[in-house]
């Protein structure tokens, strides 16, 4: 648990308790998408003090979030445990809400495998998913996004990925697509597939341009009115 106490009995309390601590809900976002290291830990979060990294992953353990387990070829890694896999909708919940007030991303904010990785499965809406192999670039990320009945697999191509990262699905995507943070903008539905690319916030570099509709269709989150009382 956490140093600091509330002094409240409820379960809210304690959520925070457990997470709410700075750094501790991004390592846990990150322990999503798979176990990880240390190192592959503080890579992904290169902001986080070294001390603070190590003393959320104790509070975390303690807390019955994560565990440190030994695995084939990798040492010992950091993942999730079940109370801790059962965030994941919350977390995706939590994303959904925080993209309605996202803008432009401040200077030195970067985006990792990880955060793509997991704001590919917040966006994600599986009854309008249409199959289709995707490679998203966006900076120095590089992902493989695969679409297949209903069902979303996401693999790191760059940077390198860690040891116990998802196997690369075999053959070519069907389009290859590069972006910046204008991305949000297709996602968000603040523009069409069409606009998107005349105002070059995605390009469409190699396969089917027309899959971006596709990919918009697949991958949206609905705009809300931020302040709104509605």
């Amino acid at each position: 648990m956490a140093a600091r106490s509330y002094g409240q009995y409820c379960g809210v309390t304690t959520a925070v308790e457990l997470i709410g601590e700075r750094w501790a809900l991004l390592i846990v976002r990150d322990l999503l998408v798979g176990p990880r290291r240390y190192t592959d830990l503080k890579q992904g979060l290169p902001r986080i003090p070294t001390n603070i990294l190590s003393t959320r992953l104790k509070e975390l353990q303690e807390g019955g979030v994560v565990r440190r387990v030994p695995l084939l070829n990798c040492g010992l890694v950091y993942e999730l445990t079940s109370y801790g896999r059962s965030f994941e909708p919350i977390m995706l919940a939590l994303g959904r809400w925080g993209f309605q007030a996202m803008g432009d991303p401040d200077e030195g904010d970067v985006v990792t495998a990880d955060s793509l990785t997991m704001a590919m499965r917040t966006a994600f809406v599986t009854e309008s998913a249409l199959d289709a192999e995707y490679e998203l670039h966006v900076g120095d990320v590089a992902l493989r996004v695969s679409v297949r009945d209903g069902e979303l697999r996401v693999a790191q191509l760059a940077p390198p990925a860690p040891p116990v990262g998802g196997r690369i699905p075999e053959g070519e995507p069907d389009a290859v697509i590069v972006a910046g943070p204008g991305i949000r903008r297709l996602i968000g539905g603040e523009v069409t597939p069409a606009e998107a690319l005349a105002q070059d916030l995605v390009a469409v570099v190699r396969g089917d341009a027309s899959l971006l509709d596709s990919f918009a269709d697949t991958f949206h989150i609905a705009r809300l009115t931020v302040g709104s009382t509605t």
